[in-house]
């Protein structure tokens, strides 16, 4: 065997060895599908459109996306609330002026989790029955969780 046949056959056991280490990871071979954890807490309102944008984004792009909004960012779960003003979006988004409740509400219709933190509520004027349906309340072992699992990227606001 010459030099170039051996090279090419150690590559190609390489190659089949990893992938016999990614189908033992994943035994029923379907890609797994990323997932991240948004947490705003800011009562910015600048702040809390761009999150809703490039959580948008995320969701579009596939990732399964778990949503914590906590302190003054909570308002924005809450039947009824209505930001003072609209932002403005980016020039490529023809959508113009939006509020960031309105893109939660929209993010939630395509499949995004929403919870508020687990001290919310006990720490407003509001309860379980003030909040958007579908909204949850964490609780930090579920949070816990998904913050300490080293796949899960977490961005927080």
């Amino acid at each position: 065997m010459n030099f170039k046949a051996t090279i090419t056959l150690t590559i190609m056991v390489m190659l089949i060895s990893l992938s016999g280490h990614a189908i033992a990871d994943n035994p029923s071979g379907d890609q797994r599908k990323d997932e991240a954890l948004v947490i705003l807490t800011s009562d910015s309102l600048q702040t809390q459109g761009m999150v809703m944008i490039l959580a948008n984004a995320m969701l579009e792009q596939g990732t399964d996306l778990d949503i914590l909004l906590c302190d003054a960012a909570g308002h924005l779960a809450v039947e009824g609330y209505e930001s003072a003003d609209a932002i403005a979006t980016p020039p490529s988004n023809p959508a113009g002026q939006v509020k960031p409740e309105g893109i939660l509400k929209m993010l939630m219709e395509n499949g995004a989790d929403v919870d508020v933190c687990a001290i919310y509520l006990p720490n407003s004027e509001y309860d379980e029955s003030n909040l958007l349906e579908g909204v949850g309340v964490a609780t930090p072992e579920k949070i816990g969780q998904k913050m300490s699992d080293p796949s899960i990227p977490v961005h927080s606001f």
